[in-house]
């Protein structure tokens, strides 16, 4: 049976993309685990910031990122936490908001995909383009942790691992 949707065929599930999204944060969360705690909040090169820094952005626009399409109340974008420069503090927080994530994916059922809106009150496009971002601003981001860990001699996950 072929399933569609307004006339066009169906791709993905909305569910096989939450899988597809978890398992990116699967593979980023082994990233962060390998990187070694000092240079995880102090390494860079050629000016890009360090991988913590990073990492929380991936925080501040995920889970927020989500919740305000879900709840539809607009979010504060926020790239600064407290970690105390402690991997495993941060590692929790990934492993919070990987969890919320899920629950508030539950919610997305029958969600409209094309709608128009203004993600953290600055960034307009669709939940779909907004989606997207979140997804490709990790993707993006890990692979400058790649390049890191390769330059302190670290062996990276392999990309394709999101296990």
């Amino acid at each position: 049976m072929e399933n569609t949707i307004k006339g066009a065929t169906q791709v993905i599930s909305i569910n096989q993309l939450l899988e597809h999204w978890q398992g990116h944060r699967r593979l980023t969360r082994k990233v962060i685990a390998i990187f070694p705690e000092d240079e995880l909040f102090t390494y860079s090169i050629g000016g890009m910031r360090p991988f913590a820094d990073m990492v929380m952005e991936l925080l501040g626009i995920a889970e927020p990122g989500l919740r305000e399409i879900v709840t539809g109340q607009t979010a504060q974008l926020n790239e600064h936490f407290d970690h105390g420069n402690s991997k495993a503090k941060l590692l929790e927080s990934w492993d919070s908001a990987t969890q919320q994530l899920k629950e508030l994916w539950a919610q997305m059922e029958g969600t409209d995909f094309q709608k128009q809106i203004v993600s953290f009150g600055q960034f307009p496009g669709t939940v779909q383009s907004a989606l997207f971002y979140f997804m490709d601003n990790e993707i993006h981001h890990r692979g400058q942790g790649y390049v890191y860990l390769r330059s302190l001699g670290i062996e990276p996950p392999m990309f394709y691992d999101r296990s």
